[in-house]
């Protein structure tokens, strides 16, 4: 029997969002085997999916069989739901996701991976919206959401950073830390998906760490730096440096394998400068395709004898015990946009910063120079317009 999703008991459409053309996707059906499975016509299923029509009982029930769900994983009403904007990759329907408002837009930030297991979620991804919308069932309350800030950066030293925040502020702030190579936790700044970068990007030409890079990707806003560490980069090795490297210009030697750090990150800007600077090709070194999406995952390459060298910092050589040959002291900077500088949580991380526990914690690690930690480095502004000339 073919039901009739137009039925006199259906609400108007408008009020109605819906997960159902998600929902068959993600379940790999087409729609014509939807419509026979829920016993409707592919019209009637593409109606509901367009969100022309709103099902009734009969409809919502097939349909929930049919998508091995219930009829409330499909049909939402406006004020069950909240709307974001979903960054970070895809996601499908149910995922968990962790929410933010960054400015007037919540974002939705799908937990995946180990995330998945220990993040604590805000919301399930409950409808698929057109462009980067989708519809979130909350679980739990709103002030939460407007209080978080979202932190991106790839030294691991920054859960030392978000751990002082929760020892040392109440429930009213947050920060969710969210793992991105240098130049993208730039780029997120200036796609409005985070709060505050950090940052070790170094500039052979000036001698300095972070600002250049700074200056040249928001040229248009009022932007704060923070030093948080300092630390020394240069070559990760096996226990005893059995290959005796001492200089970039060693990593020409024949029968050497290199771990990489991926585009974008401060290591692997700092290798490629290096390489030129030492008139090697890179694309002649055996292992430079080979990429670690963090320092520790590099150094964990060179401590299992995947690789017999890599550029990163003194700290993750130490985590595994291995040598290391230092080359260059640069700083990791906190970047905020003025306009989250008194973002509660953002507060708290400067405040966490600048705690001697953080400090302290930093100083036992070993590689890290916290000294200025949470200190001001520098204050970026818009440069006035230029006078047209007469």
């Amino acid at each position: 029997m073919m039901v009739d999703p137009a039925s006199p008991t259906a609400l108007p459409a408008a009020a109605l969002t819906n997960s159902v053309r998600s929902r068959r996707e993600a379940l790999g059906l087409g729609p014509s085997e939807l419509a026979r499975r829920a016993g409707m016509t592919r019209q009637a299923l593409h109606r509901i999916e367009a969100g022309s029509y709103a099902p009734g009982v009969m409809a919502a029930l097939h349909l929930a069989r049919a998508l091995a769900c219930r009829v409330d994983d499909l049909f939402f009403l406006p004020d069950d739901m909240a709307v974001a904007r979903l960054v970070g990759g895809p996601a499908r329907p149910g995922q968990r996701l962790q929410l933010a408002r960054l400015g007037e837009e919540l974002c939705a930030y799908p937990l995946s991976g180990v995330e998945a297991l220990s993040g604590s979620a805000d919301a399930l991804l409950s409808s698929e919206l057109p462009g980067d919308r989708v519809g979130c069932s909350p679980l739990t309350p709103v002030q939460g959401w407007e209080q978080t800030a979202v932190l991106c950066g790839c030294d691991p030293a920054l859960s030392l950073l978000r751990g002082q925040v929760v020892r040392g502020q109440s429930a009213a702030a947050r920060v969710l830390l969210r793992p991105a190579v240098s130049e993208a936790a730039l780029a997120a700044l200036v796609s409005g998906e985070a709060h505050a970068a950090g940052l070790h990007l170094y500039d052979p030409v000036s001698g300095e760490s972070n600002l250049p890079f700074v200056a040249a990707a928001l040229p248009d806003q009022v932007v704060h730096v923070y030093a948080l560490w300092s630390w020394e980069q240069g070559l990760i090795l096996p226990p005893g440096n059995p290959q005796r490297l001492a200089s970039v210009a060693d990593l020409g030697r024949a029968g050497l394998w290199i771990a990489n750090r991926p585009p974008g990150s401060g290591s692997r800007r700092l290798l490629d400068d290096w390489l030129a600077q030492a008139g090697l090709d890179a694309g002649q070194l055996s292992g430079y395709a080979d990429e670690y999406a963090s320092p520790l995952d590099l150094a964990a390459a060179v401590a299992h004898g995947q690789a017999d060298v890599g550029v990163g910092p003194r700290s993750a050589a130490q985590a595994h015990g291995l040598d290391f040959v230092p080359l260059l002291r640069e700083r990791f900077d906190l970047v905020i946009p003025d306009q989250h500088l008194a973002h509660p949580g953002v507060q708290a991380l400067l405040q966490a910063a600048r705690s001697p526990a953080l400090r302290a914690e930093l100083r036992a690690l070993g590689g890290y120079d916290p000294a200025e930690s949470g200190q001001p480095i520098a204050t970026f502004s818009p440069s006035p317009p230029r006078s047209a000339r007469i």
